[in-house]
Protein backbone atom coordinates (compact mmCIF):
# COMPACT_ATOMS: atom_id res chain seq x y z
CA UNK A 1 0.00 0.00 0.00
CA UNK A 2 1.21 3.19 -0.98
CA UNK A 3 1.93 5.40 2.16
CA UNK A 4 2.48 1.94 4.36
CA UNK A 5 5.14 3.45 6.30
CA UNK A 6 3.45 6.83 7.73
CA UNK A 7 0.52 4.96 8.17
CA UNK A 8 2.09 2.35 10.33
CA UNK A 9 3.64 4.93 12.06
CA UNK A 10 0.41 7.43 13.01
CA UNK A 11 -1.50 4.29 14.02
CA UNK A 12 1.18 3.46 16.07
CA UNK A 13 1.40 7.10 17.81
CA UNK A 14 -2.15 7.33 17.98
CA UNK A 15 -2.39 4.08 20.37
CA UNK A 16 0.32 5.46 22.28
CA UNK A 17 -1.24 8.66 23.03
CA UNK A 18 -4.47 7.23 23.79
CA UNK A 19 -2.96 4.67 25.87
CA UNK A 20 -0.97 7.88 27.81
CA UNK A 21 -4.06 9.92 27.89
CA UNK A 22 -5.75 7.17 29.58
CA UNK A 23 -2.78 6.46 31.73
CA UNK A 24 -1.96 9.39 32.78
CA UNK A 25 -5.83 9.67 34.69
CA UNK A 26 -4.42 7.13 36.91
CA UNK A 27 -1.15 8.95 38.05
CA UNK A 28 -1.58 10.20 41.44
CA UNK A 29 -1.06 13.78 40.94
CA UNK A 30 -3.60 14.21 37.77
CA UNK A 31 -3.63 18.25 37.64
CA UNK A 32 0.33 17.42 36.88
CA UNK A 33 -0.71 15.81 33.52
CA UNK A 34 -3.19 17.86 32.91
CA UNK A 35 -1.17 19.22 29.44
CA UNK A 36 -0.08 15.82 28.74
CA UNK A 37 -3.48 14.32 28.79
CA UNK A 38 -4.58 17.48 26.12
CA UNK A 39 -1.58 17.16 23.72
CA UNK A 40 -2.08 13.36 23.53
CA UNK A 41 -5.82 13.78 22.63
CA UNK A 42 -4.81 16.51 20.53
CA UNK A 43 -1.81 14.17 19.06
CA UNK A 44 -4.14 11.45 18.41
CA UNK A 45 -7.10 13.31 16.94
CA UNK A 46 -4.34 14.79 14.09
CA UNK A 47 -2.94 11.41 13.76
CA UNK A 48 -5.93 10.06 13.13
CA UNK A 49 -7.20 11.81 10.32
CA UNK A 50 -4.18 12.30 8.27
CA UNK A 51 -4.10 8.23 8.99
CA UNK A 52 -7.83 7.98 7.20
CA UNK A 53 -7.08 10.31 4.37
CA UNK A 54 -3.88 8.74 3.58
CA UNK A 55 -5.90 5.49 3.76
CA UNK A 56 -8.19 6.55 0.57
CA UNK A 57 -5.17 7.68 -1.29
CA UNK A 58 -6.36 11.73 -1.03
CA UNK A 59 -3.61 13.96 -2.54
CA UNK A 60 -3.20 17.19 -1.17
CA UNK A 61 -2.14 16.54 2.45
CA UNK A 62 1.08 17.70 2.52
CA UNK A 63 -0.04 20.49 4.73
CA UNK A 64 -1.57 18.17 7.05
CA UNK A 65 1.09 16.07 7.06
CA UNK A 66 3.35 19.18 8.40
CA UNK A 67 0.90 20.24 10.74
CA UNK A 68 0.64 16.54 12.35
CA UNK A 69 5.24 16.65 12.64
CA UNK A 70 4.82 20.05 14.30
CA UNK A 71 1.76 18.66 17.13
CA UNK A 72 3.96 14.92 16.84
CA UNK A 73 6.74 16.82 18.28
CA UNK A 74 5.05 18.70 20.40
CA UNK A 75 3.59 15.56 22.64
CA UNK A 76 6.91 13.78 22.13
CA UNK A 77 8.08 17.08 24.12
CA UNK A 78 5.62 17.46 26.47
CA UNK A 79 5.36 13.41 27.27
CA UNK A 80 9.37 13.53 27.73
CA UNK A 81 8.95 15.80 30.64
CA UNK A 82 7.50 12.60 32.77
CA UNK A 83 9.40 9.91 34.27
CA UNK A 84 6.39 7.32 33.66
CA UNK A 85 7.07 4.55 31.05
CA UNK A 86 3.94 5.49 29.36
CA UNK A 87 4.67 9.19 29.00
CA UNK A 88 8.45 7.94 27.56
CA UNK A 89 7.05 4.96 25.16
CA UNK A 90 4.39 7.84 23.90
CA UNK A 91 7.33 10.26 23.53
CA UNK A 92 9.09 7.82 21.18
CA UNK A 93 6.56 6.89 19.38
CA UNK A 94 5.71 10.52 18.42
CA UNK A 95 9.00 11.31 17.82
CA UNK A 96 9.08 8.40 14.85
CA UNK A 97 6.13 9.44 13.61
CA UNK A 98 7.27 12.80 13.01
CA UNK A 99 10.07 11.41 11.17
CA UNK A 100 8.07 9.95 8.51
CA UNK A 101 5.66 12.57 8.53
CA UNK A 102 9.03 14.48 7.35
CA UNK A 103 10.70 11.25 5.20
CA UNK A 104 6.58 11.62 3.37
CA UNK A 105 7.23 15.20 2.33
CA UNK A 106 10.75 14.86 1.44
Amino acid sequence: MKNEKLIHALGNCINHCNYCADACLDEENVKMMVSCIRTDRVCAEVCSTLNQLLAMNFGDVDDLVRYCAKICEACADECSQHEAQHCQDCAEACRKCAAECRAFLA
